[in-house]
Protein backbone atom coordinates (compact mmCIF):
# COMPACT_ATOMS: atom_id res chain seq x y z
CA UNK A 1 0.00 0.00 0.00
CA UNK A 2 1.60 3.23 -1.13
CA UNK A 3 1.17 6.95 -1.38
CA UNK A 4 3.22 7.93 -4.45
CA UNK A 5 4.64 11.41 -4.63
CA UNK A 6 7.19 12.62 -2.09
CA UNK A 7 6.97 16.06 -0.59
CA UNK A 8 7.69 18.74 -3.21
CA UNK A 9 11.25 19.97 -3.03
CA UNK A 10 12.54 16.60 -1.77
CA UNK A 11 14.52 14.67 -4.43
CA UNK A 12 13.09 11.42 -5.72
CA UNK A 13 14.77 8.24 -4.54
CA UNK A 14 17.30 7.17 -7.18
CA UNK A 15 16.31 3.85 -8.76
CA UNK A 16 16.90 1.72 -11.79
CA UNK A 17 14.26 0.49 -14.27
CA UNK A 18 11.68 -2.01 -13.04
CA UNK A 19 13.11 -5.51 -13.60
CA UNK A 20 9.80 -6.86 -14.87
CA UNK A 21 8.86 -10.46 -15.50
CA UNK A 22 11.86 -12.71 -14.95
CA UNK A 23 14.12 -9.69 -14.49
CA UNK A 24 17.32 -10.28 -12.55
CA UNK A 25 17.99 -7.71 -9.87
CA UNK A 26 20.99 -9.27 -8.09
CA UNK A 27 23.00 -12.46 -8.41
CA UNK A 28 20.39 -14.24 -6.27
CA UNK A 29 17.14 -12.36 -6.82
CA UNK A 30 14.68 -12.35 -9.72
CA UNK A 31 11.53 -10.24 -9.91
CA UNK A 32 8.22 -11.33 -11.41
CA UNK A 33 5.86 -8.37 -11.61
CA UNK A 34 2.24 -9.11 -10.70
CA UNK A 35 -0.46 -7.73 -13.04
CA UNK A 36 -2.09 -5.54 -10.39
CA UNK A 37 -0.94 -1.97 -11.13
CA UNK A 38 -2.82 0.83 -9.40
CA UNK A 39 -2.15 4.14 -7.66
CA UNK A 40 -1.74 2.13 -4.44
CA UNK A 41 0.47 -0.67 -5.84
CA UNK A 42 2.49 1.38 -8.37
CA UNK A 43 3.53 -0.91 -11.27
CA UNK A 44 2.21 -3.94 -9.38
CA UNK A 45 3.50 -6.23 -6.66
CA UNK A 46 7.08 -7.45 -6.97
CA UNK A 47 7.19 -11.21 -6.37
CA UNK A 48 10.77 -12.22 -5.62
CA UNK A 49 12.44 -15.52 -6.49
CA UNK A 50 15.63 -15.85 -4.43
CA UNK A 51 18.18 -18.65 -4.72
CA UNK A 52 21.86 -19.46 -4.69
CA UNK A 53 23.15 -19.49 -8.29
CA UNK A 54 24.25 -23.13 -8.15
CA UNK A 55 21.30 -24.45 -6.13
CA UNK A 56 18.22 -26.18 -7.57
CA UNK A 57 16.05 -24.77 -4.75
CA UNK A 58 14.45 -21.34 -4.57
CA UNK A 59 12.54 -19.25 -2.03
CA UNK A 60 9.62 -17.11 -3.21
CA UNK A 61 8.84 -13.94 -1.27
CA UNK A 62 5.33 -12.47 -1.58
CA UNK A 63 3.47 -14.53 -4.20
CA UNK A 64 1.15 -11.56 -4.60
CA UNK A 65 -2.56 -11.48 -5.44
CA UNK A 66 -4.68 -14.53 -6.15
CA UNK A 67 -4.07 -14.52 -9.89
CA UNK A 68 -3.61 -17.96 -11.45
CA UNK A 69 -1.61 -16.68 -14.42
CA UNK A 70 0.78 -14.75 -12.20
CA UNK A 71 1.33 -17.67 -9.83
CA UNK A 72 1.97 -19.99 -12.78
CA UNK A 73 4.38 -17.44 -14.26
CA UNK A 74 6.35 -17.33 -10.99
CA UNK A 75 6.72 -21.11 -11.01
CA UNK A 76 7.65 -21.15 -14.71
CA UNK A 77 10.22 -18.39 -14.21
CA UNK A 78 11.88 -20.35 -11.43
CA UNK A 79 11.94 -23.46 -13.61
CA UNK A 80 13.40 -21.54 -16.54
CA UNK A 81 16.31 -20.69 -14.27
CA UNK A 82 16.72 -24.30 -13.15
CA UNK A 83 15.02 -23.82 -9.78
CA UNK A 84 12.25 -25.57 -7.89
CA UNK A 85 10.29 -23.51 -5.38
CA UNK A 86 10.92 -25.01 -1.94
CA UNK A 87 9.60 -22.32 0.42
CA UNK A 88 7.27 -19.33 0.43
CA UNK A 89 7.81 -16.30 2.70
CA UNK A 90 5.59 -13.29 3.35
CA UNK A 91 6.75 -9.78 4.23
CA UNK A 92 3.26 -8.99 5.60
CA UNK A 93 -0.37 -9.92 5.19
CA UNK A 94 -1.84 -7.30 2.86
CA UNK A 95 -3.72 -9.01 0.00
CA UNK A 96 -1.55 -7.59 -2.78
CA UNK A 97 1.35 -9.52 -1.23
CA UNK A 98 -0.26 -12.51 0.45
CA UNK A 99 -3.66 -13.28 -1.06
CA UNK A 100 -2.19 -15.83 -3.48
CA UNK A 101 -0.01 -17.56 -0.89
CA UNK A 102 -2.36 -20.45 -0.05
CA UNK A 103 -2.95 -21.28 -3.71
CA UNK A 104 0.76 -20.90 -4.47
CA UNK A 105 1.57 -23.30 -1.62
CA UNK A 106 -0.90 -25.76 -3.12
CA UNK A 107 0.67 -25.47 -6.57
CA UNK A 108 4.24 -25.82 -5.30
CA UNK A 109 3.56 -28.06 -2.28
CA UNK A 110 5.60 -25.72 -0.12
CA UNK A 111 5.07 -24.33 3.38
CA UNK A 112 4.31 -20.65 3.88
CA UNK A 113 6.22 -18.88 6.65
CA UNK A 114 5.10 -15.51 8.04
CA UNK A 115 5.11 -13.56 11.27
CA UNK A 116 1.31 -13.70 11.57
CA UNK A 117 0.21 -17.24 12.54
CA UNK A 118 -3.00 -16.77 10.53
CA UNK A 119 -0.94 -16.59 7.32
CA UNK A 120 1.26 -19.63 7.95
CA UNK A 121 0.88 -22.97 6.22
CA UNK A 122 3.06 -25.50 8.01
CA UNK A 123 4.60 -25.77 11.43
CA UNK A 124 7.16 -22.96 11.27
CA UNK A 125 6.61 -19.24 11.51
CA UNK A 126 9.08 -16.39 11.41
CA UNK A 127 10.53 -14.38 14.27
CA UNK A 128 13.24 -11.80 14.92
CA UNK A 129 16.70 -13.27 14.58
CA UNK A 130 15.61 -16.27 12.49
CA UNK A 131 17.82 -17.28 9.60
CA UNK A 132 16.08 -19.00 6.71
CA UNK A 133 18.44 -21.40 4.95
CA UNK A 134 17.22 -23.17 1.83
CA UNK A 135 19.53 -24.67 -0.75
CA UNK A 136 22.51 -22.87 0.78
CA UNK A 137 20.72 -19.51 0.64
CA UNK A 138 20.72 -17.39 3.80
CA UNK A 139 17.96 -14.90 4.54
CA UNK A 140 17.94 -13.13 7.92
CA UNK A 141 14.59 -12.11 9.37
CA UNK A 142 14.44 -8.45 10.44
CA UNK A 143 11.25 -7.22 12.16
CA UNK A 144 10.21 -3.92 10.58
CA UNK A 145 6.74 -3.12 11.95
CA UNK A 146 5.10 0.20 11.21
CA UNK A 147 3.46 -0.13 7.81
CA UNK A 148 1.68 -3.06 9.48
CA UNK A 149 2.31 -4.76 12.80
CA UNK A 150 3.46 -7.94 11.03
CA UNK A 151 5.85 -6.34 8.52
CA UNK A 152 9.18 -8.10 8.03
CA UNK A 153 12.31 -7.39 5.99
CA UNK A 154 14.56 -10.16 4.70
CA UNK A 155 18.28 -9.43 4.72
CA UNK A 156 20.20 -11.18 1.92
CA UNK A 157 23.81 -10.81 3.11
CA UNK A 158 25.43 -12.44 0.09
CA UNK A 159 24.00 -9.74 -2.19
CA UNK A 160 24.24 -6.94 0.40
CA UNK A 161 20.51 -6.46 -0.15
CA UNK A 162 17.25 -6.21 1.80
CA UNK A 163 13.81 -7.29 0.63
CA UNK A 164 11.61 -4.71 2.30
CA UNK A 165 8.03 -5.44 1.27
CA UNK A 166 6.17 -2.16 1.79
CA UNK A 167 8.51 -0.75 4.44
CA UNK A 168 10.68 0.92 1.79
CA UNK A 169 9.38 1.24 -1.77
CA UNK A 170 11.14 1.85 -5.05
CA UNK A 171 9.12 5.00 -5.68
CA UNK A 172 7.15 7.32 -3.44
CA UNK A 173 6.50 6.67 0.23
CA UNK A 174 4.47 4.09 2.12
CA UNK A 175 1.33 4.32 4.23
CA UNK A 176 1.50 3.77 7.97
CA UNK A 177 -1.70 1.72 7.99
CA UNK A 178 -3.36 2.94 11.20
CA UNK A 179 -4.44 1.46 13.57
CA UNK A 180 -2.44 -1.71 12.81
CA UNK A 181 0.53 0.35 11.69
CA UNK A 182 2.18 2.72 14.18
CA UNK A 183 4.47 5.61 13.33
CA UNK A 184 6.80 5.10 16.31
CA UNK A 185 7.34 1.49 15.26
CA UNK A 186 7.88 2.59 11.67
CA UNK A 187 10.54 5.14 12.58
CA UNK A 188 12.31 2.51 14.70
CA UNK A 189 12.20 0.13 11.74
CA UNK A 190 13.71 2.70 9.40
CA UNK A 191 16.51 3.30 11.91
CA UNK A 192 17.05 -0.46 12.12
CA UNK A 193 17.39 -0.63 8.34
CA UNK A 194 19.73 2.35 8.37
CA UNK A 195 21.90 0.43 10.83
CA UNK A 196 22.11 -2.43 8.33
CA UNK A 197 23.35 -0.07 5.64
CA UNK A 198 26.13 1.03 8.00
CA UNK A 199 26.99 -2.13 9.94
CA UNK A 200 26.25 -4.81 7.32
CA UNK A 201 27.12 -2.73 4.25
CA UNK A 202 23.67 -3.23 2.72
CA UNK A 203 23.49 -1.21 -0.49
CA UNK A 204 20.49 -2.57 -2.44
CA UNK A 205 16.76 -2.38 -1.69
CA UNK A 206 14.53 -4.98 -3.35
CA UNK A 207 11.12 -3.43 -2.63
CA UNK A 208 7.61 -4.83 -2.70
CA UNK A 209 6.60 -2.21 -5.30
CA UNK A 210 8.58 -0.07 -7.72
CA UNK A 211 12.14 -0.25 -9.02
CA UNK A 212 15.22 -1.63 -7.33
CA UNK A 213 17.19 0.96 -5.36
CA UNK A 214 20.99 0.92 -5.53
CA UNK A 215 21.56 3.36 -2.68
CA UNK A 216 19.95 1.74 0.35
CA UNK A 217 21.37 4.23 2.83
CA UNK A 218 20.20 7.18 0.77
CA UNK A 219 16.74 5.64 0.41
CA UNK A 220 16.32 5.10 4.15
CA UNK A 221 17.64 8.57 4.94
CA UNK A 222 15.14 9.98 2.42
CA UNK A 223 12.34 8.12 4.20
CA UNK A 224 13.40 9.37 7.63
CA UNK A 225 13.62 12.95 6.38
CA UNK A 226 10.27 12.68 4.61
CA UNK A 227 8.58 11.34 7.75
CA UNK A 228 10.05 14.10 9.89
CA UNK A 229 8.84 16.69 7.37
CA UNK A 230 5.31 15.28 7.21
CA UNK A 231 5.14 15.00 11.00
CA UNK A 232 6.14 18.64 11.36
CA UNK A 233 3.49 19.60 8.82
CA UNK A 234 0.79 17.73 10.74
CA UNK A 235 1.89 19.31 14.04
CA UNK A 236 1.80 22.78 12.48
CA UNK A 237 -1.63 22.10 10.95
CA UNK A 238 -3.05 21.18 14.35
CA UNK A 239 -1.42 24.17 16.02
CA UNK A 240 -3.00 26.42 13.37
CA UNK A 241 -6.45 25.28 14.44
CA UNK A 242 -7.28 22.34 12.17
CA UNK A 243 -9.15 19.79 14.26
CA UNK A 244 -10.41 17.00 11.99
CA UNK A 245 -8.42 14.35 10.17
CA UNK A 246 -9.92 15.26 6.74
CA UNK A 247 -8.97 18.92 7.28
CA UNK A 248 -5.39 17.96 8.19
CA UNK A 249 -5.15 15.67 5.15
CA UNK A 250 -6.46 18.40 2.81
CA UNK A 251 -3.85 20.81 4.19
CA UNK A 252 -0.82 18.52 4.46
CA UNK A 253 -1.43 16.31 1.41
CA UNK A 254 -2.63 19.03 -0.94
CA UNK A 255 0.19 17.97 -3.32
CA UNK A 256 -1.09 14.36 -3.49
CA UNK A 257 -3.83 13.15 -5.85
CA UNK A 258 -7.20 13.24 -4.06
CA UNK A 259 -7.82 9.58 -4.92
CA UNK A 260 -5.06 8.77 -2.43
CA UNK A 261 -6.42 10.89 0.42
CA UNK A 262 -8.20 7.92 2.07
CA UNK A 263 -4.82 6.23 2.40
CA UNK A 264 -3.26 9.50 3.55
CA UNK A 265 -5.89 9.62 6.31
CA UNK A 266 -4.41 6.41 7.74
CA UNK A 267 -0.97 7.99 7.93
CA UNK A 268 -2.36 11.20 9.44
CA UNK A 269 -4.16 9.21 12.14
CA UNK A 270 -0.88 7.43 12.89
CA UNK A 271 0.95 10.78 13.00
CA UNK A 272 -1.64 12.29 15.35
CA UNK A 273 -1.36 9.27 17.65
CA UNK A 274 2.42 9.68 17.67
CA UNK A 275 2.20 13.39 18.48
CA UNK A 276 -0.30 12.76 21.29
CA UNK A 277 1.79 9.93 22.75
CA UNK A 278 4.82 12.21 22.87
CA UNK A 279 2.87 15.10 24.42
CA UNK A 280 3.39 17.35 21.40
CA UNK A 281 -0.29 18.08 20.77
CA UNK A 282 -3.55 17.95 22.67
CA UNK A 283 -6.31 16.74 20.38
CA UNK A 284 -9.19 14.39 21.16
Amino acid sequence: MTVPGPTPGTPQIPGRPQPGVGGRATARALCVLAPNPSPMTLDGTNTWIVAEPDSPLAVVIDPGPLDEEHLARVIATAEQHGKRVALTLLTHGHPDHAEGAARFAELTRTPVRALDPALRLGDEGLAAGDAVTTGGLELRVIPTPGHTADSLTFHLPADRAVLTGDTVLGRGTTVVAHPDGRLGDYLDSLRRLHGLTVDADVNTVLPGHGPVLDDARGAVEFYLAHRAHRLAQVETAVESGLRTVPDVVAHVYADVDRSLWPAAELSVRAQLDYLREHGLIELS
